[in-house]
């Protein structure tokens, strides 16, 4: 996505800004309100702005079998709005927040898309979990030119001017734990399992590339369910019978509390097989339980356990406002990310309109970020490392490994 020179330099911020003092003037002086036309160039597209606040969406999964995975992100993005409002809000104006359910519906997801950007008029929304939610939404948030901030790690191949993807793709998540199985433990024979939509599939077929085109391994097994399947009885029977170095797991949403369950219930634990996950986090855990997954292993770039100032921070906040009890996973703070890199974004912009907000956004830095610094690319996903952590008995994760240096976003890599 090509970016005018400009930008980086800021010449653009500062033109915009001599002209808005330049205009403001001359309206003083011919006797109009300054704060009218002040409001205008701030917010050139028809957005719900005023002189005082600013209107900004959520779209999740607050009812359905995703709302065990996407509750976490809902509560982060209002958490982080609300510190900003405490902070004065952005470009002085406090931000009003609609919410909307998708209800783990896609055509629902759609429906309320719509509504947040034609009859809401809001200048920016964070949301969606899974990628076929976000698929069904990109096409609405394109023609109206809204703009979407999207916490989840995903399978890439996706790349759209009107989306920020806060989360890991593909290639910063899947890969890096594919290249540490097979150096850290060995894994030659791989099977997988997920659930049964894009993000799972999508992600399997570039594992599969990997794992036979690169690493020169073998998948002796692949196996989809739809995502509220509770039968596992049959799966463990064929995982038993093939015997793979390492299960490679992309199951999601209601299914995923039995999923982990059959598989303690068929006896295969961690002491008897290596399991990797690139979908459990410390959000799934809390309906998984600790003791279904002791020993296995997720790839995620954020765990609740890292130990740097920002997280800390960032925890004592969240137990503050949710209660003591409550666990932060990969997906909780890249939504808790969205809101300030829009702030960044709008503020380096000195303005709300999406298409300003767009150009300022490539090269912003995060230094704020519980998971560590992080900057965004110019193709709107972030640079970031990426972790292995190995589940405990107490519902935790014990970080095991770490790229030593911040990963590219890459959604379209070549040969995948």
């Amino acid at each position: 996505m090509k970016q005018p020179s400009e930008f980086d330099s800021g010449q653009a911020t500062a033109r915009d800004r001599r002209r808005l003092l330049q205009t403001l003037g001359a309206a003083s002086m011919a006797g109009f309100p300054a704060w009218s036309l002040a409001e205008a160039l701030v917010n050139t597209t028809g957005l719900a702005v005023s002189s005082s606040e600013v209107v900004v969406g959520q779209l999740h999964s607050a009812t359905g079998i995703m709302a065990i995975s996407e509750t976490g992100a809902m509560q982060a993005e209002q958490l982080a709005i609300e510190e900003i409002n405490a902070q004065g809000g952005v470009l002085g104006r406090k931000i009003r927040l609609i919410k909307e359910d998708g209800a783990s519906d896609w055509p629902t997801f759609a429906e309320k898309s719509k509504k947040l950007l034609i009859n809401d008029r809001c200048a920016a929304v964070f949301g969606c979990w899974t990628s076929a939610s976000r698929k069904a939404v990109l096409p609405i948030f394109e023609k109206e030119n809204g703009l979407l901030y999207y916490p989840t790690f995903y399978e890439g191949l996706e790349q759209s001017k009107n989306v920020i993807y806060t989360g890991q793709e593909a290639t910063q998540q899947i890969l890096y734990s594919l290249d540490w199985a097979k150096k850290e433990k060995n894994a030659k024979n791989f099977f997988f399992v997920g659930s049964d939509y894009i993000w799972p599939r999508t992600v399997m077929k570039i594992a599969r590339k990997h794992i036979e085109g690169v690493q020169k391994g073998r998948i002796v097994g692949e196996e989809y369910y739809p995502m509220d399947s509770t039968s596992f009885g049959p799966l463990m029977n064929k995982i038993k019978l093939q015997k793979p170095d390492c299960l490679l797991i992309a199951v999601v949403g209601g299914s995923t509390v039995a999923f982990y369950k059959a598989l303690k219930a068929a006896g295969i634990t961690s002491a008897k097989q290596l399991l990797l996950t690139w979908a459990v986090t410390e959000d799934e855990m809390t309906g998984i339980g600790g003791e279904n997954f002791a020993g296995f292993y997720s790839s995620m770039k954020y765990f609740q356990t890292l130990d740097n100032a920002n997280n800390k921070k960032f925890v004592k906040a969240f137990k503050a406002r949710y209660g003591t009890k409550a666990v932060i996973g990969d997906t909780t703070q890249s939504g808790y990310l969205s809101p300030w890199l829009w702030k960044a974004a709008v503020e380096k912009a000195g303005s709300f309109d999406v298409n300003k907000v767009v150009l300022a956004s490539p090269g912003l830095e995060l230094k704020i970020a519980p998971e560590g610094y992080v900057k965004l690319d110019a193709n709107h996903h972030l640079w970031s490392k990426s972790r292995i952590a190995m589940g405990l008995p107490d519902g935790s994760f014990k970080v095991v490994a770490e790229s030593p240096d911040l990963i590219r976003p890459d959604p379209f890599p070549k040969g995948y």
